[in-house]
């Protein structure tokens, strides 16, 4: 029998989500190889992101089966107030698996959707949420500018061409272009060739300009957009994320970037940022040791003969 009233029932008022809940997905095995800075990557993150982002959001992680280091993190930043929702999921379900729990459980109704070693710059959400909400259709808005597959962006071209102004040529800087294809570790000579044989579309709308293009790594959209393309049936970790871009541009939205860099992909180190005013106390300084094996052939090779091992205990 209970006893005594649920104290519950006297509460006249409840809390109301931001309109816009910023989703991070993390997934973080282990703290050496590979993701030996991976933790530091991800504070650095989630730091960046709460700069003058222009906007009010709520911050909701998903944890996709990271380790305990990176588990007691996260919760004593929830525990903290720095994110609002925090999900940990026991196993790893994949990107798929985790975007069809994150993305139609996040209550705002513009997800902003981040992996977890993306960095930020000032204005980074309110310049995103500009573009998304000014032009009409719009499946997705990414925060850099960068030369993405023309494939995924075919119906954003032929919407430009019939309702606003489009020019083609080669509106990014070899400085924005290399900078992001070097952070996925690629090599120089081959993007300068890709860089002279590629170009850019420039889009002029109601005053506003955007890129024609976007990608799965960070975009800002519609919940009820997203919610058209839940549940993702993906049966591999990784590599099936394009599904997302490809569908969109099959069904007719709009896949657009800023036309200058405000968010930047940082990869599993953090030397992009070492130094940089903010976060330069956050890093420690690297041994001899670290300084030699991040030498680019020596460091090629130890990746190479690490991710063989990899491959071997987790294929």
């Amino acid at each position: 029998m209970r006893k005594g009233q649920n104290p519950a029932k006297f509460v006249n008022q409840v809390a109301k989500p931001e309109r816009i809940t910023v989703a991070l997905l993390n997934y973080i095995p282990f703290i050496s190889g590979f993701y030996s800075e991976a933790l530091e990557v991800l504070k650095v993150s989630m730091e960046s992101m709460r700069n003058e982002p222009g906007l009010p959001f709520d911050l909701l992680v998903f944890d996709n089966g990271s380790c305990a280091e990176v588990r007691d993190f996260l919760v004593t930043e929830k525990e903290a107030g720095r994110i609002q929702y925090l999900l940990l999921s026991e196993k790893n379900l994949g990107k798929g698996g985790a975007w069809n729990i994150m993305l139609a459980g996040a209550p705002g109704e513009i997800i902003a959707y981040t992996d977890s070693d993306v960095l930020f710059y000032p204005q980074w959400l309110s310049r995103s949420v500009e573009l998304l909400e000014k032009f009409p259709n719009v499946g997705m808005v990414t925060g850099r500018p960068f030369r993405t597959n023309p494939d995924y962006h075919s119906s954003t071209r032929a919407w430009a061409a019939a309702n606003a102004e489009i020019v083609t040529g080669g509106f990014i800087p070899w400085e924005i272009f290399w900078e992001f294809n070097r952070s996925l570790g690629q090599d120089e000579a081959e993007n300068r060739k890709i860089f002279s044989e590629t170009q850019d579309w420039k889009i002029s709308y109601q005053g506003l300009t955007a890129m024609a293009g976007a990608s799965h790594w960070q975009f800002t959209a519609y919940k009820s957009v997203l919610a058209q393309f839940l549940p993702f049936d993906m049966d591999k970790p990784m590599g099936q994320v394009k599904q997302l871009d490809l569908r969109m541009n099959e069904r007719g939205f709009l896949r657009l970037m800023l036309p200058d860099p405000l968010t930047m992909n940082l990869s599993n180190t953090t030397d992009y940022v070492r130094g940089k005013v903010g976060v330069q106390n956050k890093i420690t300084k690297r041994s001899f040791l670290q300084r030699i094996v991040n030498v680019p052939p020596v460091k090629k090779l130890l990746l190479a003969v690490y991710d063989q091992i990899f491959k071997w205990y987790y294929s």
